[in-house]
């Protein structure tokens, strides 16, 4: 199991137009195989901070959700919103249970 943790900045009012963005491929994603969660959340504290979580069963759906064509349509919609800075990493998970 794999999450893909972490933010994306964007420049000053480009949160909106990212999400936007971002909206018909979040839907296209929750539709894939191995894709268990898929969330870019606005950050209540900061204007210009997006949340990203998403969880995969494994490598290869991440890899397919890379080589989709809603993938590739939502870097081509970014191409116009300037984002100022990103930190998104992956964790490798071995083992899941309740939180106690």
């Amino acid at each position: 199991m794999l999450i893909i943790a972490g933010s994306i900045t964007t420049e000053d009012d480009g949160r909106d137009a990212f999400l936007a963005a971002a909206a018909p491929m979040v839907t296209a994603t929750h539709t894939e195989p191995g894709c268990q969660e898929y969330v870019f959340s606005p950050d209540p504290d900061d204007a210009n901070r997006i949340l990203l979580f998403e969880l995969w069963d494994d490598q290869d759906a991440l890899d397919a959700h890379f080589a989709s064509d809603h993938m590739a349509e939502f870097q081509g919609a970014l191409a116009g919103i300037p984002v100022a800075g990103r930190e998104i990493k992956k964790y490798t998970i071995s083992d899941v249970g309740p939180v106690r």
